[in-house]
């Protein structure tokens, strides 16, 4: 029998393939009959949330993607921009949140061997993974088994691979106690004139498969990480991919060699659904048709079907359209690298895919309803006045007092979202390669161009709790804190790739956060000129199990890339010597402190009260450019940004870093004059954006005079001294104070605690 006449699909296996009975009909119109069981696998694939973005590709075209340093945008592997000198960066963030929560390890490690395929795809050397981590409470009965897992599956990835993990973020919320986030970035350099990309073409060319042999994990995954979580999540643990970082070790060198030749017309990793996606894109984009011979498929598992093949994410794998005659070279690069290498097809001008198997025709695909005409919805959402009404977010009618402002410091400095992250960058090998600049820790991570003077300034960042309470503004938030991140260490920030996390695209608040935030990121991006070159979107991140939320938090995370010229021209956050001024950046004695959506209201209050801080673009700009200037002219010894905590959160970080205490005089906070210190909590953990602290020399003299010739605000707000954090007034008399060992004891202290089984009980 025609294997395309096999078994008829029923109603229940279109449900199973992840696609609705209207999806199936767009099917039966674009075949002409009815598919077999590899066409409907196919479908489900290609048009799944994951690899379609279905419900998310009418927004995400609004989003500015240009600018004169720009390569390449989105739509390749990865975004590429111009760093100068004939130098490119290539950089991209995913996400791999649904298989970190089935099986951590193993999701969090094959999340950051996807993503540095996706980079090394296009010709460059992978120099720097960073990561975006979202956790639940973590008294949660599984976070600890969840945080370990990803933990270690990050580390143990990007250790054994040989590139440094150099930077990311962790933070946590009930929201994302059954559906956690894993969102990985890697950035490469490459030259400007060997970026290779994914196009076939030239009819009759090659079509080659290396890398590891295709296995049976991984299936479904595509059409798992588009779907909600519920209480049988445990039983999708087959869909998780299995990587082999020593593998991806060999494959970089493999392809990177082959790439130093003239041999390869068309690249492409098979990522999410595998040998499928990688066919039709690579066909699709070169408007041609693929053909492929099945029994040619490397497999490492008797009787695979083609099904199977097709649908299978077995890790450390990549498809190639070579120049004819050019196979014997490139698989004894393969085979030097003890890799597999195959030819198993041909380039077509059928604008088809076609799939043989045991000399039959097992699929016959127009490639057009797979890729360009896949389903596209526009989902309805709410005007952003009926989600804030939905939202229901409590006015900040009167910010709280304190009683004891350096209690709040410390019960801050010890909580989940702020205390140290040391035990977690610790596990990662973050000097590997030697070009490591600024490690962990800091407002951006430095790695240099190897060989050069210049370095790449990198960050992730977001706020969710912004996000939630006005996406607009949340959206503005997360690019600008980026921007400022990048900034803060000198660097010219250059573009933007994204994470962008939301719930189900199927209810309208949810729609509503996604829309909202993509405009608040587009306006924010068009004012910094800092556009998005990459991305992903990851939808359907909801829980229904037990124990779990519901939707997570509206999470657009940003990955943020940006360029400095002299490595060693760099800031850092560590105060450098006693006796230097304290200055706040971006002070505005006119404005009121912004307190709503505060992680000091939160904290300390239990409170998500009030709009979260506006974002003024212009004075994000402003201020960020005078602290560039001040640390390329060496006025700045130490830099900032005033983010989670406010100015006075600011402070503390940087005299933990630097080991050296500060003296602040409250009575000059910005037009604060009331000698009570309870006053004074909104100003010292106040939220307000677009603003740093900085610290000079004692006999400098210079920082104030030119912000007030730039016209940037700029107050003195203490000094650098001691070895306690101490709050005084104008007259020098102490109002408060707190030693700087009883500080870093609270900061350290939150995650080894957690992770050794001691929970403290408020958190």
């Amino acid at each position: 029998m025609d294997v395309l006449e096999a078994s008829r699909i029923t109603p229940e296996m279109v449900v199973e393939h992840g696609l609705s009975p209207e999806e199936y009909d767009r099917i039966l119109k674009a075949l002409g009959r009815e598919p077999n069981l590899v066409e409907l696998g196919i479908f489900s694939v290609m048009w799944s949330e994951h690899c379609s973005y279905k419900s998310s590709r009418v927004h995400l075209k609004k989003l500015p993607t240009e600018a004169p340093w720009v390569i390449c945008g989105p739509g390749e592997n990865a975004g590429v921009i111009d760093i100068g000198d004939g130098d490119a960066a290539i950089f991209k963030m995913e996400s791999h949140n649904h298989p970190s929560y089935i099986e951590p390890y193993q999701g969090a490690a094959t999340g950051v061997g996807g993503i540095l395929r996706d980079v090394f795809t296009m010709g460059a050397r992978p120099v720097a993974n960073l990561n975006a981590l979202r956790f639940g409470r973590p008294d949660h009965p599984k976070m600890r088994h969840l945080i370990a897992g990803v933990v270690a599956g990050i580390g143990g990835y990007g250790n054994c691979v040989g590139v440094p993990t150099v930077g990311g973020e962790v933070n946590f919320d009930q929201a994302y106690d059954g559906n956690i986030l894993v969102n990985a970035m890697t950035v490469g350099v490459a030259k400007t004139d060997k970026i290779f990309y994914s196009a076939a073409s030239g009819i009759g060319n090659p079509i080659v498969y290396v890398g590891s042999k295709t296995g049976r994990d991984g299936i479904h995954g595509a059409t798992m990480a588009s779907a909600d979580f519920d209480e049988n999540s445990d039983e999708k643990r087959p869909t998780v991919q299995v990587g082999d970082p020593f593998t991806e070790k060999l494959l970089i060198e493999a392809c990177l060699e082959l790439m130093a030749t003239d041999a390869i017309v068309a690249i492409q990793d098979m990522g999410a659904a595998g040998l499928t996606s990688s066919s039709v894109e690579m066909a699709s984009k070169g408007g041609a048709g693929i053909r492929l011979d099945m029994n040619k498929v490397p497999c490492r598992e008797t009787g695979m079907t083609p099904y199977e093949m097709m649908l299978s994410e077995s890790q450390e794998r990549m498809l190639m359209v070579l120049k004819p005659g050019r196979e014997p070279e490139a698989e004894a690069i393969f085979r030097k690298w003890e890799l597999d290498f195959a030819v198993i097809g041909e380039v077509t001008d059928t604008g088809h895919m076609v799939l043989e198997f045991n000399g039959e025709v097992v699929c016959d695909i127009p490639l057009d309803p797979l890729a360009d005409e896949a389903p596209l919805y526009d989902r309805p959402h709410l005007p952003l006045p009926k989600y804030k009404a939905w939202a229901n977010v409590a006015p900040l009618k009167d910010p709280p007092k304190s009683s004891d402002v350096m209690a709040d410091l410390l019960k801050l400095m010890a909580s989940p979202n702020l205390a140290s992250r040391r035990w977690i960058w610790e596990q990662y090998d973050q000097q590997v390669g030697g070009d490591t600049v600024q490690r962990p820790g800091g407002d951006a991570a430095v790695v240099r161009v190897h060989g050069s003077k210049k370095a790449l300034a990198m960050t992730t960042d977001c706020t969710p709790r912004y996000c939630y309470a006005d996406p607009y503004e949340g959206g503005k938030q997360a690019i600008a804190e980026a921007y400022r991140n990048l900034s803060a260490v000198g660097a010219r920030p250059l573009a933007v790739t994204n994470c962008l996390n939301f719930g189900n695209p199927q209810r309208p608040e949810i729609m509503t956060q996604f829309v909202e935030c993509l405009r608040g990121m587009g306006d924010a991006c068009r004012a910094l000129d800092f556009p998005i070159v990459s991305g992903n979107v990851s939808l359907y991140n909801e829980s229904k199990a037990t124990g779990g939320g519901s939707a997570i938090l509206p999470t657009p995370a940003i990955g943020g890339v940006g360029l400095v010229d002299d490595w060693v021209k760099t800031a850092t956050v560590g105060f450098k010597a006693e006796a230097e001024k304290i200055l706040l950046i971006g002070a505005d004695a006119r404005a009121q402190p912004e307190v709503g959506q505060s992680l000091w209201l939160d904290v300390c209050h239990g409170r998500r009260d009030g709009p979260p801080p506006r974002v003024n673009l212009e004075a994000e700009r402003k201020n960020s450019e005078f602290v560039r200037m001040l640390i390329a002219e060496g006025f700045a010894t130490a830099v900032h940004d005033c983010s989670d905590g406010g100015t006075f959160v600011a402070v503390a970080e940087m005299a933990l870093a630097g080991n050296i205490g500060a003296r602040l005089v409250i009575d000059t906070f910005e037009d604060e004059v009331d000698s009570e210190v309870e006053n004074h909590a909104a100003s010292l953990f106040g939220e307000t954006q677009g603003r740093f602290v900085v610290t000079e020399r004692l006999d400098q003299h210079a920082v104030e005079k030119l912000a007030r010739d730039n016209g940037v605000g700029c107050c003195f707000i203490g000094w650098t001294a001691g070895d306690t954090i101490a709050i005084d007034r104008a007259d020098r008399s102490v109002i408060a104070e707190v030693p700087l060992a009883e500080i870093r004891a609270f900061n350290e202290g939150f995650f080894p605690k957690l992770m050794g089984g001691e929970l403290t009980p408020e958190f």
